[in-house]
């Protein structure tokens, strides 16, 4: 679980900078498009056996410290993240097969259309999907500030429940001793 956790993660991010620097860079398009595409379907199937894998293992413990509402807020975002992990390849998988575009994975290997060559449908998937890569970005952003929040403030070692490396508890802070 945890390793799926990270590498989960490390394409999230791959994949939200290289869709923001496609937008930005018309120079490098085809090029980043050609790592998007494939890269998506990948972590659409990653997420797919982390959410098999998910309900079939336990899940470590919240620590004692996350109140009753932020467990349920916890909860509630991990739903809402593996919602759009899911869907945001689907939609850009019909996006593409809506404006009539090849989804080469790799060499000769395509992907098939799964919706019929239509427009406006294309335009309607296009938006849907930058919607969608935004609300992603928006809720990691949340998921990253909450455990920072209590690794670095409540220190209560929440980072240790999805690490492969080992969490040490804290040292309490000592004040400097200034020698003059």
């Amino acid at each position: 679980m945890r390793i799926l956790h990270w590498l989960t993660a490390a394409m999230v991010l791959s994949m939200l900078f290289i869709g923001v620097s496609m937008v930005a860079s018309l120079a490098n398009y085809h090029r980043l498009v050609s790592i998007h595409r494939p890269l998506g379907m990948l972590l659409w199937i990653v997420v797919i056996i982390r959410f098999v894998n998910r309900k079939r293992s336990k899940l470590p413990p919240f620590p004692p410290t996350m109140s009753p509402l932020e467990r349920q807020v916890a909860h509630a975002s991990e739903l809402l993240m593996y919602s759009l992990l899911f869907a945001l390849p689907l939609v850009g998988w019909g996006m593409l097969s809506a404006g009539s575009y090849p989804i080469i994975m790799v060499g000769s290997l395509h992907l098939p259309a799964i919706l019929p060559a239509d427009p406006t449908l294309y335009a309607i998937l296009r938006k849907a999907h930058t919607i969608l890569a935004y609300s992603l970005f928006g809720i990691f952003l949340a998921h990253l500030t909450a455990v920072l929040f209590h690794t670095l403030v409540v220190r209560d070692r929440l980072l240790g429940r999805m690490s492969v490396w080992d969490c040490p508890a804290p040292k309490a802070i000592q004040p400097e001793n200034p020698s003059v």
